[in-house]
């Protein structure tokens, strides 16, 4: 499971990807390199959802390669991929998906749970997780529970612990849906800030235009890169 020194954060080559025999998406050929920022954009149902899906290993298309970090996600098993999701990719969902009964540090914590290789990287859990919800503007709600935050809140509490030891590759699906123009302009910002510090790649699913601007790379699903 050892990944290489590749350049790219991730290749995809012929993809063909179906849900119940009719394909959703088909891409011939994509690649990021490590550390850039890709916006991925496109209509409802163009297949932004089975995208990130594929690339984090959640599914595996019906034809093509899908390589993340120099490892063919196709060749691993379902648990050998679930590992490597763990130790390399940070996941921003579009619901947030925060435990509930967990407080705040707790769930940024989480991650660093199920992988070693990300709490290797940090010397102290708490720490750490105090740190970036601090960059990201949430220092002074650490000890909350989830239920008393706001969407925006609850949406920084998700990034910071998608990047909690600091993993190679962040996906992150919708991740402004329910804030205004501006909180969302915040919000991209400090999660920039915190990839460039990690050299963190980042791809990011959104409906809003306007934050195309921001990205090296652009992708359009049932379109051309731009």
């Amino acid at each position: 499971m050892e990944h290489d020194t590749t350049q790219w954060a991730f290749e995809l080559e012929d993809i063909s990807f179906a849900w119940d025999r009719d394909e959703v998406l088909s891409v011939e050929r994509l690649q990021l390199s490590r550390g850039e920022r890709l916006f991925l954009g496109g209509p409802s149902g163009s297949g932004k959802s089975s995208m990130l899906s594929l690339l984090s290993g959640v599914e595996t298309p019906q034809r093509g390669q899908v390589d993340i970090l120099g490892t063919r996600l196709n060749s691993l098993t379902s648990s050998m991929r679930d590992q490597f999701r763990a130790d390399h990719i940070g996941y921003i969902f579009q619901m947030f998906n925060l435990v509930p009964y967990l407080s705040v540090v707790e769930n940024v914590c989480l991650p660093l749970k199920f992988s070693k290789t990300r709490a290797a990287r940090v010397d102290s859990a708490t720490a750490e997780a105090e740190r970036l919800l601090t960059q990201l503007g949430m220092g002074d709600h650490i000890q909350r529970s989830v239920f008393e935050l706001s969407v925006g809140q609850q949406q920084r509490v998700a990034a910071a612990r998608a990047l909690i030891g600091s993993p190679e590759l962040i996906l992150a699906d919708e991740p402004t849906s329910a804030l205004d123009k501006e909180s969302a302009q915040q919000f991209i910002e400090l999660l920039f800030t915190e990839c460039n510090k990690a050299k963190t790649s980042l791809v990011l699913v959104s409906h809003d235009q306007d934050l195309k601007q921001h990205f090296e790379t652009c992708y359009l699903l049932g379109g051309q890169s731009a």
